[in-house]
């Protein structure tokens, strides 16, 4: 296996697109990227993780608490793991 040449953060012209995260968010917003707030698009599909997100007990049924998304006709829910 090849290891990496170049290691930690490289910008230069020849690069497409930056992945980039938000640490600490300043005074004023920034249009476009912190001026609305867009929930997440998929939910949890392991069992334990769904129990966490809503902080369910271990009897409670996981089934009912699944998100859900639109796709137009119907709605889609994924299968849940363990």
């Amino acid at each position: 296996r090849k290891r990496k040449s170049v290691r930690g953060c490289v910008v230069g012209p020849d690069l497409a697109t930056l992945s980039l995260v938000l640490i600490k968010k300043g005074p004023e917003e920034l249009p476009g990227l912190t001026d609305d707030n867009r929930p997440r698009r998929l939910g949890p599909k392991r069992a334990s993780n769904i129990r966490k997100l809503f902080a369910l007990e271990k009897k409670d049924d996981v089934r009912n608490f699944v998100v859900r998304r639109d796709t137009g006709k119907r709605k889609k829910a994924p299968k849940i793991q363990r």
